[in-house]
């Protein structure tokens, strides 16, 4: 397979870049052949270096992540590494997207494990959450400790996005007391600042019951008991409606006004008045 240049780069067959290219001269498709095994050989050094990078950064916390230790460590040149990552920020910035893959694949591995319940799957999200930070102090100190506005990584955005789906999925099911957007804002928040508080206290005197204290507290105030078959609970049924008016929105067909059936105006006032029913 190769790496077909175009306004946007794909890995296709031979034949189908000879095809897209018109290449006749098999001298050139050799070429490019090269320079693709070259591209995917840059990346594989790009990752190997990083794997290096958080290794030091997790014996020695980031004052060991500097460019020439990660150089020396992962035997390039200094040259080498600033052609990959320009300096030193650029390469801590890299590792925070690293870590954030490490924590989202870790969540989902242990989502998968809970039983089919929203609210069972925010508890499990906490301790999660929190898991990986005393488990990666370093990493969680590097991609929460060091958030400046506007510059998140894309995995961070995705870490964001599997939080709201699961107030979703808990809205959906008319288990939430508040909108969607306000239960994210209060369990990030909470959840970042157990985990912080725990990173800065000695090992040895860490509390484990003080993470999920604060997690019973933050999630009861935002969520409801099993609704009753009845559907008498009004806020709960009124999230419930609004959190399927946005997934409807978020989902459908951009063209059809995303699915649902009114104007953008009267959709925005049928969710204040939703807002307002659920208090």
């Amino acid at each position: 397979m190769l790496r077909c240049r175009g306004p946007a780069p794909t890995t296709i067959s031979m034949d189908q870049c000879y095809a897209m290219n018109r290449i006749t001269d098999k001298a050139a498709i050799r070429k490019i052949g090269y320079r693709c095994s070259m591209s995917e050989e840059r990346r594989a050094v790009r990752r190997q270096v990083l794997q290096v990078a958080a290794r030091l950064l997790e014996e020695g916390g980031s004052e060991a992540v500097s460019t020439r230790a990660v150089a020396a460590a992962a035997g390039i040149t200094a040259p080498a590494l600033y052609r990959m990552f320009d300096d030193k920020d650029g390469l801590l910035a890299e590792l925070a997207a690293y870590g954030f893959e490490m924590y989202l694949a870790e969540k989902r591995e242990g989502l998968a494990l809970t039983p089919d319940d929203p609210v069972a799957d925010l508890y499990r999200g906490w301790d999660l959450h929190v898991d990986f930070g005393v488990q990666h102090p370093a990493f969680y100190m590097l991609m929460y400790g060091t958030v400046r506005p506007g510059r998140r990584p894309p995995a961070a955005d995705e870490a964001h996005a599997l939080l709201v789906r699961l107030l979703r999925r808990a809205a959906d099911a008319g288990r939430l007391r508040v909108p969607v957007e306000q239960a994210t804002r209060v369990i990030h928040a909470a959840t970042t600042g157990a985990t912080l508080a725990l990173i800065g206290e000695a090992p040895s005197e860490r509390d484990p019951t003080t993470s999920a204290r604060l997690r019973d507290t933050v999630i009861a105030s935002v969520t409801t008991d099993q609704p009753a078959a009845s559907g008498s609970d009004l806020a709960s049924r009124a999230l419930a409606l609004d959190a399927a008016l946005e997934t409807a929105l978020t989902t459908g067909p951009p063209a059809a006004d995303a699915g649902v059936p009114l104007r953008a105006a009267e959709t925005a006032l049928l969710r204040e008045w939703l807002h307002q029913l659920a208090g």
